[in-house]
C-alpha cells in the first residue's frame, strides 16, 4: 500500500532523497551485471559447447531477449503507474533468479534461449522501474545528472561482469564458472529490493502538483494508446528520442552478439575479446556522470545528435580495420558516443512527459529502444551469413549516422521545467 505523502514528509530532489537514490543505483548495478554475464561468453559458448555455425542461429538468444525485454519495459511503465513501483521491481528480480542456473545446466541451446526470455523480463521490469523511481525522487532540476549516475553504475556492472566472465572463461572454460557470479547478483538485487527499497509513486504525484505550466494533455485520463502514439510518432521530442534509442541499441545488440564472433573469427583469444567487451560499456559507464550533468546545463538535442555520430565513427572504424589496437579505439569511440546519448535520452523523455503519465512514456520509449535487440539479431545475422561480418557492421554504422540527422532536424530543445 502506498503511504500518504504527508506522513512520509515527501520532498523532491537528489539531496533530499540521496539514501534511496543511492540504494536504487546499487540495485541497478546488479541489473547491469546480469547482462554483463553474457557479453563476452555466450556467442563463444554457442559455437564451442553447442556447435552452432550459423550467425543467425547463434544470435537467437538475442532475438528472444529483444522480444521480451521491450514488452516488459512497456508493462513496467503501465503497471508501475497503476500498482506502484516496488511491486514491479520485485517481480523483475524474481524473474532473474533462474537465469544463471539455466545456462549452467543447459543440455541444449534452447535452454539458453529460454533463459534469455527470463533475462529480458528481468531487465525490462527491474531496470525500467529503477529509472522511473529515480526520476520520481529527483524531480525536474537534476534529471540529467540523476540519469547519468544511474546509467553509469548500471553499465559499470555490465563492463565489470563482462571483464570478469571473459577471464573466468579463459581460465576455466565458458561453463559453469562465469555464470556462478549471476546467482549472487540476482539474490542481492532481490533482497535489497524486498527489505530496503521504498515506494516512490507519491513523489511523482507531488511533482505533478508543482508542474508550472501543465500542458493541455496533462491528465490522468490519457489512454495507453494516446501515450503510445504521442511517444512513438506525434510528439517531436518524444518520437525523436524513441527512434534514437532504437538505433542506439542496434549498436549495443551488435556489440553484444556480433562483435565477439567477428573478433574470434579474426583469431583474437577470448581474454582479449573480454577486454573489448568491457571497454565499450566501461567508457560508456564512466562518461555518463559528466554527460548527464552537462545535458542539464547545456541542453539535450545536440548531445544526442553528436553522440550518434560519434558511435557511427567507432562502428565504421571497427569494420574497416583488423587489429586489437584499432578495435580498442573503436570501442572507446562507441562508448563515448553512447555516454552522450544514453542518459540524455531518458532526461529528454522526463522533460516532456507529464508526471501523471511519465512512467508509461518511459515504458514506451524503452519498448522501442530495446525492440532493436531482436531487429539487429535478425538483420545482422542474415547480412553476416550472406555477406560477411564487415557488411553487417557497416550497415549498422550507416543507420546510426542517419539517426543523428533525424535528431538534428526534428528534435527541439526542451530543458527541464523548474
Amino acid at each position: 500500500m502506498v503511504e500518504d505523502a504527508a506522513s512520509r514528509n515527501i520532498r523532491l530532489g537528489l539531496g533530499a532523497n540521496w539514501e534511496q537514490f543511492t540504494l536504487l543505483v546499487v540495485v541497478n548495478g546488479f541489473g547491469g551485471a546480469m547482462v554483463g554475464l553474457e557479453r563476452s561468453v555466450l556467442p563463444v559458448l554457442a559455437r564451442e559447447d553447442f556447435g552452432l555455425a550459423s550467425k543467425t542461429a547463434i544470435l537467437s538468444f538475442l532475438i528472444t531477449f529483444g522480444i521480451f525485454k521491450p514488452a516488459a519495459n512497456y508493462f513496467a511503465g503501465r503497471l508501475s503507474d497503476r500498482f506502484g513501483r516496488k511491486l514491479v521491481l520485485l517481480v523483475g528480480w524474481l524473474a532473474a533468479l533462474p537465469v544463471p542456473a539455466m545456462i549452467i545446466l543447459a543440455p541444449s541451446w534452447g535452454w539458453v534461449v529460454a533463459a534469455n526470455v527470463l533475462l529480458g523480463i528481468n531487465q525490462g521490469l527491474a531496470w525500467s522501474t529503477t529509472v522511473i523511481m529515480k526520476i520520481d525522487l529527483v524531480g525536474p532540476r537534476r534529471r540529467g545528472l540523476a540519469m547519468g549516475l544511474n546509467e553509469t553504475v548500471g553499465y559499470a556492472g555490465v563492463a565489470l561482469a563482462s571483464l570478469a566472465t571473459g577471464y573466468l572463461a579463459a581460465a576455466y572454460g565458458p561453463r559453469p564458472a562465469p555464470f556462478l557470479l549471476g546467482i549472487g547478483f540476482a539474490l542481492l538485487g532481490l533482497l535489497l529490493t524486498l527489505f530496503l527499497v521504498r515506494e516512490t509513486h507519491e513523489h511523482a504525484k507531488l511533482e505533478a502538483k508543482q508542474w508550472s505550466t501543465p500542458p493541455e494533455e496533462a491528465t490522468d485520463k490519457l489512454s495507453g494508446r494516446e501515450i503510445f502514439t504521442r511517444t512513438s510518432f506525434t510528439d517531436r521530442n518524444l518520437s525523436s528520442a524513441s527512434q534514437a534509442g532504437f538505433v542506439n541499441n542496434l549498436n549495443d545488440g551488435m556489440a553484444w552478439g556480433l562483435f565477439p564472433l567477428f573478433f574470434a573469427a579474426s583469431g583474437l583469444p577470448i581474454g582479449q575479446i573480454g577486454v573489448l567487451a568491457a571497454v565499450y560499456p566501461g567508457v560508456w559507464s564512466v562518461g555518463q556522470i559528466a554527460t548527464g550533468w552537462a545535458s542539464d546545463r547545456f541542453g539535450r538535442k545536440w548531445m544526442i545528435a553528436s553522440g550518434m555520430w560519434l558511435q557511427a565513427s567507432g562502428i565504421l572504424l571497427t569494420a574497416a580495420t583488423g587489429s586489437f589496437g584499432s578495435w580498442l579505439i573503436g570501442a572507446v569511440l562507441m562508448g563515448l558516443g553512447t555516454a552522450l546519448v544514453y542518459p540524455t535520452l531518458l532526461a529528454a523523455i522526463g522533460d516532456v512527459a507529464y508526471p501523471s503519465w511519465r512512467a508509461s512514456a518511459v515504458g514506451v520509449y524503452r519498448l522501442w529502444r530495446d525492440a532493436s535487440y531482436a531487429v539487429v539479431a535478425i538483420l545482422a545475422g542474415v547480412v553476416a551469413d550472406l555477406f560477411g561480418f564487415a557488411s553487417a557492421i557497416i550497415l549498422v554504422g550507416i543507420l546510426t549516422a542517419l539517426s543523428g540527422f533525424v535528431v538534428a532536424v526534428r528534435m527541439r530543445e526542451a530543458l527541464s521545467q523548474d
